[in-house]
């Protein structure tokens, strides 16, 4: 008999516990008038933005486990971009289900979040167009590019802007938005060489086999040069003033072009005066017609 007093005695008061947890666990937090959220739902979203946090990383690793290890860190910009979007939906479906008004928070923070996307219209364009860089490899570290007139050697990618330095070791931050909008020349997609030229033009009347020879040994004795491709000439037109040439020639270090260029300039300046060939300046003859009265 004491021992049956005793199972319901401990029956009872485990029922009483229980129901107290019931109690605590259903209470209610109300934010504003249509909202009201459980300890029990908060506890609900909890565990499962916790089982979701365990699931992406388990996703991430079998993933990127056999990818190299500059892949595997342009996939988890990527990857960390997308599990927020990951978490919004894991979140609102939750809420729903746990019969949360999704429908009135939205409409409680509509005009909320209609102020950050126009505030933030920019960054998501950068941050969109940089996972499209990331997937579609158009520039890569190290990389020289050409963009806007500014020329600059990719240093950094990030999700929202792309560092580069410039010919004047000046750091250039690029929105990535930018290569969506503009035409971008990458100089070194295709390789470290580039094809470069000079234009020089001549008066008329000079021998052009000779400026064809100085042209080429202007080029040939400039030691940023290669010699492979050949340098070659090209009679471009007959100018109003000059006879127009084109110089072109390879070089291995585009990056820093204009400092060859600028000493195959000067080469030509002093081979042209050595063999007296003059570079014509645009000149115009002016009759004037006097009307007698």
């Amino acid at each position: 008999m004491i021992q049956d007093l005793s199972k319901i005695e401990k029956t009872i008061t485990e029922s009483s516990a229980w129901e107290r947890i019931k109690d605590f666990l259903g209470r209610h937090l109300d934010i504003g008038k249509d909202i009201s959220v459980s300890i029990l739902d908060v506890l609900i979203v909890v565990t499962v933005i916790f089982i979701t946090t365990l699931v992406l990383r388990l996703i991430l690793r079998l993933i990127t486990r056999n990818l190299p290890k500059e892949d595997r860190s342009k996939f988890n910009v990527v990857f960390g971009y997308f599990r927020w979007l990951i978490y919004i939906v894991i979140l609102l479906i939750t809420m729903h289900s746990v019969g949360v008004n999704v429908t009135a928070v939205f409409a409680a923070s509509a005009a909320l979040l209609i102020g950050i996307g126009l505030a933030l219209q920019t960054l998501f364009q950068d941050i969109i167009s940089g996972v499209f860089i990331l997937i579609d490899q158009t520039v890569h570290v190290g990389d020289i590019i050409e963009i806007e007139g500014k020329v600059g050697r990719i240093e950094e990618i990030k999700l929202r802007t792309t560092r580069a330095v410039t010919i004047d070791n000046k750091v250039l931050v690029i929105p990535n938005h930018l290569y969506l909008t503009n035409s971008l020349y990458n100089w070194t997609q295709n390789g470290s060489l580039t094809r470069e030229n000079v234009q020089v033009g001549v008066a008329y009347g000079s021998d052009v086999q000779l400026v064809k020879k100085i042209l080429l040994q202007a080029a040939s004795t400039n030691p940023d040069v290669i010699s492979s491709p050949e340098p070659i000439v090209v009679f471009t037109n007959f100018g109003d003033s000059s006879l127009d040439f084109k110089l072109v020639f390879t070089l291995t270090n585009s990056f820093k072009a204009q400092f060859p260029k600028s000493d195959i300039r000067f080469e030509i300046d002093r081979l042209f005066r050595e063999h007296n060939i003059s570079i014509p300046f645009p000149q115009r003859d002016i009759h004037i017609i006097q009307k007698s009265e």
